[in-house]
């Protein structure tokens, strides 16, 4: 999936890129950008610490993928299906049964509710039969590009439990497997998929929802940076001195989409995808501020969304209420993986990285 996407403009000057210019009078040294965010990962499909959430107050794992992934029902894997991983340098080909059961406990911590394990479980199989990474030569990779599979020794008795529970169970969209991709903590909202994975196709199964339940400890952030070590993140990206970063367009979590970097003799077009990673961006859900002195003025946005610092979590579910299964009182914990868990990271001009963050 391409991650870049160019929206140059025709050279102008507007009110609020004045304020981000006008710290051409200070040294670059003194100036930090400050970045608050939400999030952690790519923003599709199933957040797993709201799926946490919608199972402690006593949703079913129905429920929850009902949820995320928008209009789905439960079908039933094809008979004898398997799956071929690239493992290191080797393909294997696995029983899809056995291979879910290398994945749901690395990917979630074994100790959550059996809801939220069984999500995972119906989730992380729906994925397995539904990617090509490999194309022809294998369907998934080993680690956080694909899902992390770690075989036999990532079985667990209540992961196995979850996996037994939701034998065969797959998600689909009009009769046929939609593809399910999940990731860390939503911040709230998730996204569209067209939004995040740039250049896809809208699918209406991978529309963003309200996530009411999530509230991890990624669901929001901040970051600070000086300008130096901003511009050397976004080298290649830069014109003249580094002097801001302006947002474009946001979907509708609000992540973003597009940007420009600001500099001293112009501007330069960045995706939303790819300035998160290249500003080590937790997710793309964030807005910019300057620092100078004791001064702090936000950066330029003429994105149709307001620029707001992102919400605490809320108390209040968007679903018509709990299906199934008793609240639990288990205490929220990050996943034990990084946060492209279930898609491949979109990839990052200028980086060598080639996927999610290592496994925690």
């Amino acid at each position: 999936m391409s991650s870049t996407y160019h929206r140059r403009r025709a050279g102008r000057l507007i009110g609020g890129t004045l304020a981000a210019l006008a710290l051409c009078a200070s040294p670059a040294a003194a100036s930090t950008l400050v970045i608050t965010g939400a999030g952690d990962g790519h923003g599709v499909g199933m957040s797993q610490d709201g799926a946490l959430g919608y199972a402690q107050h006593g949703f079913s794992y129905e429920a929850i993928l009902a949820h995320y992934y928008t209009g789905t029902t439960l079908g039933q894997m094809p008979a004898g299906a398997s799956v071929r991983v690239l493992v290191g340098s080797k393909v294997e080909r696995v029983p899809l049964e056995r291979y879910v059961r290398g994945v749901v406990s690395a990917e979630m911590p074994a100790n959550w509710p059996l809801p939220a394990l069984e999500a995972q479980a119906v989730a992380s199989r729906t994925y397995a039969l539904t990617a090509h990474a490999g194309g022809s030569r294998f369907d998934v990779y080993s680690d956080t590009r694909s899902q992390v599979y770690r075989g036999v020794a990532a079985e667990t008795a209540q992961t196995n439990a979850a996996i037994t529970a939701t034998a065969g169970q797959i998600v689909t969209y009009g009769g046929k497997p939609a593809i399910t991709y999940y990731f860390a903590s939503s911040g709230g909202m998730t996204e569209n998929v067209e939004n995040v994975f740039l250049g896809s196709a809208p699918e209406p199964w991978l529309e963003g929802v309200a996530d009411p339940y999530d509230s991890g400890p990624s669901y929001n952030w901040t970051l600070t940076m000086t300008f130096a070590a901003t511009a050397a993140r976004l080298k290649g990206l830069v014109k003249g001195a580094f002097r801001g970063i302006e947002v474009l367009k946001r979907g509708v979590s609000p992540r973003i989409v597009a940007a420009e970097v600001l500099g001293s003799r112009g501007e330069e077009p960045v995706s939303g995808p790819e300035l998160a990673g290249r500003l080590g961006l937790a997710d793309s859900w964030a807005y910019f501020s300057v620092r100078n002195g004791k001064t702090v003025t936000p950066e330029p946005d003429t994105s149709s969304q307001p620029a707001a610092a992102p919400s605490t979590p809320s108390s209040t579910p968007t679903a018509a209420g709990p299906q199934g299964g008793a609240q639990a009182s288990v205490a929220s914990e990050s996943t034990a993986v990084g946060p492209q868990g279930g898609a491949q990271a979109p990839a990052v001009a200028g980086s060598s990285a080639t996927g999610g963050v290592a496994a925690g």
